[in-house]
């Protein structure tokens, strides 16, 4: 058997590797993913037993992802330019 060698090839179109010990921006921990499933499971559920689980959950849903996305736009505007 032949042995071949491992050739690291890097592209012109890779991102750049950000240097050791760059910070990572991670989103703080929410209620609002928990809660949205809880909405659209609530709006599913009330399809085939009651209208008023339908329009909680449906009304819990999207008060929940107007929020999420309210949040992700404050977080996204508070990172630095690069």
């Amino acid at each position: 058997m032949a042995q071949y060698e491992r050739v690291s090839r890097v592209s012109p179109l890779d991102p750049e590797v950000p240097p050791t010990g760059a910070e990572i921006h991670l989103p703080g921990p929410s209620i609002l993913p928990v809660l949205t499933a809880v909405g659209i499971t609530l709006a599913l559920v009330g399809v085939t037993t009651m209208i008023e689980l339908t329009v909680i959950g449906v009304l819990l849903t999207i008060g929940c992802v107007w929020r999420w996305i309210k949040d992700t736009r404050h977080d996204i505007d508070e990172l630095p330019l690069d």
